[in-house]
């Protein structure tokens, strides 16, 4: 329930930002028209947020006859939390990486990379799958969807003001549509950094390690990606940062505008933490 009302809060706060830009920009028009894609970003976040991203990562589903491995990991898991049994998919990128998306248990989707699939062992991608089926167990995959979503439709709201109200009639610099840019992007990382709080990968890293029964498994998965993904660039997530948070390892190189979009915990807290709740000490 909680997290629901933070989705809903962040919607509101998005009509309602893309209200005051397009108020700046193009004064009672503009206003009405940004209001309007605001609405209308909503309703696709909420109905078509999971569809998108899975599209955006080019993610290929699979079944029993296409991945037996991967779909009956997932399908024993599933059972194991007592949840409806997800979409399935892969993406054929080489960086070591999941996520879990779409609005609720009935309507979830789990992804993994192929880098993921040939890097861990069945045990160690246990551990993984098992933490992305608990975001779906404790809900969050909502707000996590519509926030990437919407910090895309921010980025999107920056170049309307740059085409719409860049330059005056003279050819002049707009001092409002320049400052729109410099401050949207920024504005976007934040608001997923409200939205999404950096203690779900915590709960999600132990309602994992409960589904499995192996806390120590999904802790080696951790040192694992890390050790390695950070060597290996996905451009993907890269091109779209705000889908960062989504993933159970920040994809991103870190540096510049990117650093703003991290929303995960340190990897060495996170092993720690797995590490206690596998001696009980958590």
């Amino acid at each position: 329930m909680f997290n629901w009302f933070k989705t809903m809060i962040l919607m509101a706060a998005i009509v309602a930002m893309f209200g005051f830009i397009g108020a700046a920009i193009g004064g009672k028009s503009g206003m009405l028209i940004a209001l309007l894609l605001g609405g209308g970003m909503n309703f696709f976040a909420y109905w078509f947020s999971d569809t998108m991203v899975l599209k955006m990562y080019n993610a290929q589903e699979v079944d029993e006859a296409s991945s037996p491995y991967l779909y009956n990991m997932v399908r024993g898991l599933t059972q194991r939390a007592g949840l409806p049994m997800p979409r399935v998919y892969i993406i054929d990128e080489a960086q070591p990486n999941a996520f879990a998306t779409g609005r609720n248990p009935e309507h979830a989707a789990v992804a993994a990379t192929r880098g993921i699939l040939q890097m861990l062992s069945e045990r160690e991608l246990r551990g993984v799958m098992a933490h992305e089926l608990a975001h779906v167990q404790h809900r969050d995959i909502l707000i996590s969807t519509v926030a990437a979503t919407m910090a895309g439709a921010i980025s999107m709201l920056a170049n309307f003001a740059m085409f719409f109200g860049g330059r005056d009639s003279e050819g002049r610099s707009n001092p409002i549509a320049s400052l729109a840019v410099m401050i949207l992007a920024p504005l976007a990382a934040s608001l997923i950094q409200m939205a999404i709080s950096r203690a779900r990968e915590f709960e999600a890293d132990r309602g994992g390690a409960e589904i499995s029964g192996d806390p120590k498994a999904l802790a080696d998965a951790l040192a694992k990606i890390d050790a390695y993904a950070r060597g290996i660039p996905m451009a993907i997530a890269e091109a779209h940062p705000e889908t960062a948070q989504m993933m159970i390892m920040n994809p991103l190189s870190g540096g510049g505008l990117r650093g703003l979009f991290s929303t995960h915990p340190s990897t060495e807290e996170r092993i720690a933490r797995l590490h206690a709740l596998a001696r009980g000490a958590y």
